[in-house]
């Protein structure tokens, strides 16, 4: 399972995509669980950023709903909780009355996942049988898969933003050659300087509410079908 997870491939995918590999992975390598999820923290809230198993994703969602739960908690907290039976459980009364009733969760496993001495969320694990996770086994599995899956997040998520940064980047190369060009035009038809020129560009872009890539474009353009 481990060898598996450090072959998923982070570059020039989103964390979206590289997640969905590792829940994947990660549901059939932890002994207990059915489903499985990832929650991460934005702003001590919390989202499902990928899941296998409906059953994960409707629980997560409980628990977004009520702003509490085990994979809130652990993620915020730094701490592994684990709920041997929903029908005892005490420590979260609203959440576990609804979550055995609406998914038939009656066992969970939620790790944090650590990063840079902190956590960024939790993996969160859920099985319909009680003591589901209760073995040495998932506890340790469980513990492996979340230091993995913390790294992978990290990468995948700088992969992510460095992939952003350079479409962002080609993107203004591209508004800023066009612009150029359309400056020259309005250069050799109107005899006017480069700042004029922009002038303008901009003034056109005010008056007709439209993007001042596009006015540039639209010169631009023109020029060539003639």
């Amino acid at each position: 399972m481990l060898r598996e997870l450090s072959r998923v491939v982070l570059a020039n995918r989103t964390l979206d995509e590289v997640l969905a590999d590792v829940t994947r992975i990660a549901a059939t390598g932890i002994p207990g669980a059915e489903a499985t999820s990832i929650t991460l923290l934005r702003n001590d809230k919390g989202f499902t950023a990928a899941y296998n198993g409906e059953m994960a994703l409707a629980a997560d969602e409980l628990q977004y709903e009520k702003g509490y739960g085990p994979c809130m908690d652990a993620g915020r907290g730094g701490v592994l909780l684990r709920i041997d039976d929903m029908r005892t459980e005490t420590r979260w009364p609203d959440y576990v009355a609804n979550v055995q009733a609406s998914t038939g969760v009656l066992s969970s496993l939620s790790v944090p996942l650590p990063y840079q001495g902190s956590s960024i969320g939790a993996l969160n694990n859920y099985s319909t049988k009680p003591a589901a996770f209760a073995t040495p086994e998932s506890l340790a599995a469980g513990l492996e898969v979340a230091e993995v899956v913390a790294v992978v997040v990290a990468n995948a998520d700088a992969h992510w933003q460095l992939g952003e940064q350079a479409r962002n980047m080609r993107i203004a190369m591209d508004s800023r050659a066009v612009i150029e060009q359309a400056k020259g035009v309005l250069m050799a038809q109107r005899h006017v300087d480069a700042e004029q020129a922009f002038e303008i560009l901009r003034e056109a872009s005010q008056r007709y509410n439209r993007k001042l890539r596009d006015i540039a474009q639209g010169i631009v353009d023109g020029t060539q079908q003639r």
